[in-house]
């Protein structure tokens, strides 16, 4: 009986080491490669934005297409803070050409999808600031492994991450 027990224990045990670990270390690679994916795609977009001084939507739509190629789902936030062009009229001892005074409001990600929406570019200026954030919404093969052995990973986080801003050198035109 004991052989016996001694035998299923083996058997369950070369299942684990033969299958399953090759499985978890080529989906942690699957998300290393997405990883890399979306990390450079938003630099790239992001840069893009900052030398030419506008988002357009064929630019926006292959940044989404190139992201969304790694099989995940994300979500996207961008902000563009924006130079106030007349910051005088709003506080009283502002000057724009003094060194720490500029003045910027903030426009989000429907702001600027409503423009792109609508086949428009969203056009930015010189000093103007601009940043994209993206998650993966979804769960990847490599995180329900790890919910199903380790308990590790929780419903609300992400594994696959980007995050890149600037400074716009360029008024768009």
């Amino acid at each position: 009986m004991s052989d016996t027990l001694v035998t299923i224990i083996a058997i369950a045990l070369a299942a684990i080491l033969m299958f399953i670990f090759p499985l978890m270390t080529m989906s942690d690679r699957t998300d290393d490669v997405a990883q890399l994916t979306v990390d450079t795609a938003t630099t790239e977009f992001v840069d893009d934005i900052r030398t030419t001084g506008k988002i357009t939507p064929e630019k926006y739509n292959q940044f989404l297409e190139t992201i969304g190629s790694t099989g995940n789902t994300y979500n996207v936030e961008m902000e563009a803070q924006i130079l106030d062009e007349n910051p005088g009229k709003k506080t009283t001892q502002t000057q724009r050409e003094k060194i720490g005074e500029n003045v910027y409001y903030s426009v989000y990600t429907s702001q600027i999808e409503e423009k792109l929406n609508n086949s428009e570019s969203y056009k930015l200026k010189e000093g103007d600031i601009v940043s994209v954030d993206v998650k993966n919404t979804n769960q990847t093969l490599s995180q329900q492994l790890k919910n199903f052995f380790y308990k590790v990973v929780g419903n609300d986080t992400y594994t696959i991450a980007a995050s890149h801003g600037g400074i716009v050198t360029a008024t768009g035109k």
